[in-house]
């Protein structure tokens, strides 16, 4: 396979898999279109063109050539400085690393990482909330995230691979749909009773299973396990955390139980307040899960080198 198959099957997967529906993204992609075409000429320049059939800021390319064959791929969550040296020493030993495959997003995909936020207010329309209330409370919380991020020395990790030569990419929201979708479709398949039951199901998912014996298992922090579960919300996607004020919006929306990776103190103290259960699947558990069944339908006979919390768990022939 080379570089830019991966790259582009793995967006397709994503696109494929996004919360929001294929008729949204592609009204985001002509939306992006008309942008470009508006610009004038000395503007184009500073457009990032990748926009205009990847829907996801986060998710890039970030160094070497797409054309390059890869046979063996470093692949983590977290992929830094100290990973990139990792694929050098490697190929010093005699296995030789390919490409790096980070589902964090590194480069310019964690300068935009903001930018893909928007797609939690489609994601909130499907679950009931107006989308004018949806945009309206995201909007704070896109521009708190691009103040956050904009300090950040976002090109090391890439320099760091640039030098070393050893190609580099970052599969974020993507890999977050694929275990959004897997989530959710079986929660509403199954359709767990009390909250007890989500966390028992989720105990039955190979990468939580794992995560439970040697890190974090799946546990509710806000309301209770032997509480009803009601209407089951998936928050797994959409760049990073939203808005806190959303809890609100979705408990008159009905809904009883967000699972979600990760929760601040001041989320989940919103969540309690608005009487909303909120079961915490793991962080490093759910990106693995993510990235599993992304490289499920992307990778063909390339071999996979685990680091950095990731554990290859292949649910397809092809993806052992």
């Amino acid at each position: 396979m080379k570089i830019k198959d991966i790259y582009e099957k793995a967006i397709k997967r994503g696109i494929e898999l996004d919360p929001r529906g294929a008729d949204e993204v592609r009204r985001e992609l002509d939306r992006e279109k008309k942008e470009y075409d508006s610009l004038k000429e000395k503007d184009r320049k500073y457009f990032d063109t990748e926009r205009l059939t990847n829907p996801y800021s986060d998710s890039r390319i970030l160094c070497g050539d797409p054309e390059k064959d890869v046979k063996r791929v470093l692949v983590g969550i977290d992929m830094e400085i100290g990973e990139v040296l990792l694929a050098d020493r490697l190929r010093e030993r005699g296995t030789p690393i390919d490409l790096i495959l980070s589902h964090h997003p590194e480069g310019t995909a964690m300068a935009n990482l903001y930018d893909v936020m928007d797609m939690q207010s489609g994601i909130l329309l499907k679950y009931g909330v107006p989308i004018n209330v949806a945009e309206d409370i995201m909007e704070e919380r896109i521009r708190e995230v691009e103040r956050r991020l904009m300090p950040a020395n976002h090109t090391r990790a890439i320099d760091a691979a640039r030098l070393l030569d050893v190609p580099m990419m970052c599969l974020h929201t993507p890999t977050d749909n694929a275990v959004t979708d897997f989530l959710q479709r079986a929660f509403d398949a199954r359709k767990p009773v009390y909250v007890s039951d989500i966390i028992d199901m989720l105990k039955e998912i190979p990468e939580y299973q794992k995560a439970a014996g040697e890190t974090f298992a799946p546990k509710a922090v806000c309301g209770s396990e032997k509480r009803r579960a009601g209407k089951v919300f998936v928050d797994m996607t959409g760049g990073t955390g939203g808005s806190k004020k959303v809890y609100e919006k979705l408990a008159v929306a009905g809904v009883g139980t967000v699972v979600g990776m990760h929760i601040s103190e001041d989320h989940r103290k919103e969540a309690e307040k608005n009487h909303v259960n909120v079961v915490i699947a793991g962080h490093i558990s759910s990106d693995t899960l993510g990235v599993n069944l992304v490289l499920d339908h992307v990778l063909e006979g390339v071999e996979v080198v685990e680091t950095s919390g990731f554990k290859r768990i292949a649910r397809t022939e092809r993806g052992r």
